[in-house]
């Protein structure tokens, strides 16, 4: 079994190749109107491979802009070509070195307030719930969190937009190992506490995601770290 706190070493190192990742993205200005989401995708996936030798994500990759940011994980949208003045998520997971990362981050093109706002709500409410997470852990269900976080849409001005707000992460590939049931989300359905122990029992670690929506608006905003 292997300790504790070089497991978490491991996957903050994941999750900040993950950081460079993103940060390279901008600094090649790769995000442009006119390039449909799936040429963009196909673009930072070739991206990784260049900056980490990788081609290994442990879940499928996803830009969404416009209308499709309104969308969870799951849904398979049609293909949307970026517009001026838009909005984007990205959600990727990529894998180094067999250590799973999962970092999501929006984008705004221009400088629509409205979409400007929902991107940083997005990251002030993720700051804000991990302070919870924190300070509530012992006693903190799945159930529990995840009421606490749509709450929080409430309390920006949002809606939530999805139906969990994290998973747990791991050594690739932990839905292989662990399954892909309820009790490893944070879910409504949940009601273990966060701090519990895997089927092996090893402690767990968790991915935090927040996604606000505006269904009138049409635009949603994503952001998602490893809770560390």
């Amino acid at each position: 079994m292997m300790p504790k706190e070089e497991r978490i070493l491991n996957l903050i190192e994941a999750e900040r190749k993950a950081e460079i990742l993103y940060k390279e993205i901008e600094n090649r200005s790769l995000i442009t109107e006119g390039k449909t989401e799936h040429q963009l995708n196909t673009e930072v996936f070739n991206l990784a491979f260049e900056l980490f030798g990788i081609k290994k994500f442990w879940h499928k990759r996803i830009v969404r802009s416009g209308r499709n940011t309104l969308l969870p994980y799951k849904e398979n949208p049609i293909n949307l070509t970026i517009q001026k003045d838009d909005i984007l998520f990205f959600d990727f997971g990529p894998v180094f070195e067999n250590w799973e990362a999962d970092v999501g981050k929006t984008f705004v093109l221009g400088n629509n307030q409205k979409k400007l706002k929902l991107k940083r709500d997005v990251e002030l409410a993720w700051k804000e719930g991990k302070e919870y997470y924190y300070q509530n852990k012992d006693k903190l269900t799945g159930a529990d969190f995840y009421q606490y976080t749509k709450k929080l849409a409430e309390k920006y001005g949002w809606e939530y937009g999805n139906h969990h707000c994290g998973h747990l992460i791991g050594n690739f590939p932990h839905e292989e190992i662990l399954g892909d049931e309820e009790i490893n989300y944070i879910h409504p359905n949940n009601n273990l506490l966060m701090n519990e122990k895997d089927l092996n029992g090893d402690e767990r670690f968790w991915i935090y995601e927040i996604h606000f929506i505006d269904r009138k608006l049409e635009i949603g905003g994503f952001f998602e770290q490893l809770l560390s």
